[in-house]
């Protein structure tokens, strides 16, 4: 997000392995795809603590200046003012933007008395650092008890209880990362011997795919440290190329959401903390920017955000925000393009309707209701498989499956997404693109294994490795139908399972069993 800133071996199989792998195989077709879940489909528990908030961020330095401690409405007396960054002349010391050093901006902006006053009316203020522009004080300023010190005066002087790091760009390198992470654990740290607890949340980017490999270095970096993450809150906006044709905002913000919560859950259980779904999505949060996005092609529409504000709700995302409330409006007639972004206005015509409203339906809860100590949850056993209810083959370490192929594992129904053999289809990987299994969802209750259909005693000859056959020709083989791909002797159809694009063989699908036992 960005803010204003003024003036700038293969193993060979015995035959009842490839039988058992191609039934699996002529199974495929027979199932409906089956509604997606994350990783944790067997977790089921409540929250940490602390109701879902919504609180929409705030450009402090923008122009005309906005009112924040005049909340529009009940879902806006929440704010994240933005951005403390590093003064260009002095590393260590904290700015508004570089426009104003924290006493300029209780002078200038009467910053201080303004936050006082939306503590007056309910409302909490959250301080973000960092942003698009400018430095973030851990990449510039190298003394770690000088960038301890820097981070604590913000703290201290707003009486804040969360603060936000917006982490983009050059903030995620690794160097500035480590000495974030520990000053931001050093601080966290000294303020719960002092009894005043700081949660500490982590906006970073976000494709539909999920965290980048920067941003879950980001997470584990704050993790090995020792920090106690409130949550990570993604920019759900600006995806690029990354959006696939077609996709509309909403779906690719859900497809973000969705892999973030699984990659979230790996890196807590790879830092030794294994958290159930429902906690996972307490600690995610999603920050949309309203309107036109800096991407001419996205704009975020306020059907956009009724749909991300029931998506929210349904699955207890802990935290809801937006770019900006300074934006939060129609642009007027004077604003010659609303294409180009405006930090003043939405770009698109809003009439009535204000974001904040929608975005924040019914998310009722407090920032500082969250500040608590993160604590590791035990999962649930992993659900042990029966094959009288399951709809497809239990996975096994030793089989091979092709692509399309759909196994059972812990309860859960797994597509191969190309030939596999020994992938277990529940690794945590945190990128989608390096395990060959797609999760389609849940066993359902009452399920029974998928019929194959069995054809008639002497249908086809059994298979002889001295006889000839041409493209077309069918056979049986461990009671299995296979058809010719290309004139062939001698090639068994046992290699169709380990070696599917060389060998002249293919497993008959249960459509064309059904029309030979039909005929």
């Amino acid at each position: 997000m960005s803010a204003t800133v003024p003036a700038q071996t293969r193993r060979k199989l015995s035959p009842v392995r490839v039988g058992i792998a191609l039934l699996v195989a002529l199974a495929v077709i027979a199932g409906g795809t089956l509604a997606a879940r994350t990783w944790y489909s067997d977790a089921v528990a409540a929250p940490i603590e602390g109701d879902p908030w919504f609180a929409g961020y705030v450009d402090v330095t923008a122009t005309p200046s906005y009112a924040f401690e005049t909340p529009v409405n009940s879902a806006a007396k929440n704010v994240v003012l933005s951005f403390i960054v590093a003064d260009p002349e002095n590393a260590c010391t904290p700015t508004w933007g570089t426009a104003y050093t924290l006493d300029e901006a209780s002078t200038a902006l009467d910053l201080d008395r303004r936050i006082a006053r939306l503590g007056q009316v309910g409302g909490e203020a959250i301080v973000s650092f960092g942003g698009a522009i400018n430095d973030e004080l851990a990449t510039v300023c190298s003394e770690p008890t000088k960038l301890v010190d820097a981070y604590a005066s913000v703290v201290d002087r707003y009486k804040l209880s969360t603060i936000d790091l917006d982490l983009e760009g050059a903030t995620l390198s690794a160097a500035s990362a480590e000495r974030r992470a520990n000053a931001i654990a050093t601080l966290q740290e000294e303020r719960a011997t002092s009894n005043n607890p700081l949660a500490v949340w982590l906006t970073l980017p976000v494709t539909p795919d999920g965290l980048s490999p920067e941003g879950t270095d980001a997470v584990a970096a704050y993790l090995a440290a020792g920090v106690d993450i409130a949550g990570v809150n993604v920019m759900t906006m600006d995806y690029g190329d990354s959006r696939a044709d077609g996709q509309s905002m909403l779906d690719a913000s859900t497809s973000a959401l969705t892999n973030t919560h699984r990659q979230l859950g790996i890196l807590y259980g790879k830092a030794g903390t294994d958290l159930t779904s429902a906690t996972l999505w307490s600690k995610i949060g999603a920050t949309p920017m309203i309107g036109q996005n800096d991407v001419a092609s996205e704009v975020f529409t306020t059907d956009d955000a009724e749909g991300l504000n029931a998506f929210a709700r349904d699955n207890g995302v802990g935290r809801m925000s937006m770019w900006s409330l300074n934006r939060d409006a129609t642009c007027g007639p004077n604003y010659a393009d609303v294409t180009i972004v405006s930090d003043a206005c939405s770009g698109i015509d809003q009439g009535e309707t204000l974001f904040s409203a929608v975005l924040g339906k019914k998310l009722t809860g407090a920032p500082q209701a969250n500040v608590i100590e993160t604590t590791a949850e035990a999962l649930p056993a992993k659900a042990e498989d029966n094959p009288e209810t399951s709809p497809y083959a239990i996975w096994l370490d030793d089989a091979t499956y092709l692509a399309g192929t759909k196994v059972v594992w812990h309860r859960n129904v797994y597509e191969a997404k190309w030939w596999t053999s020994g992938d277990l289809p529940d690794d945590p990987v945190l990128d989608l693109n390096s395990t060959p299994w797609k999760l389609i969802g849940p066993v359902l209750p009452g399920e029974k294994p998928v019929p194959v259909p069995t054809l008639p005693a002497g249908t086809y000859k059994d298979w002889s490795g001295a006889a000839v056959y041409e493209k077309g020709d069918r056979i049986l083989f461990e009671g299995l139908a296979f058809e010719a791909k290309w004139w062939t002797q001698g090639d068994s159809p046992e290699a169709s399972s380990t070696e599917p694009d060389a060998s002249p063989w293919v497993a008959l699908t249960v459509e064309q069993l059904n029309a030979v036992i039909n005929e």
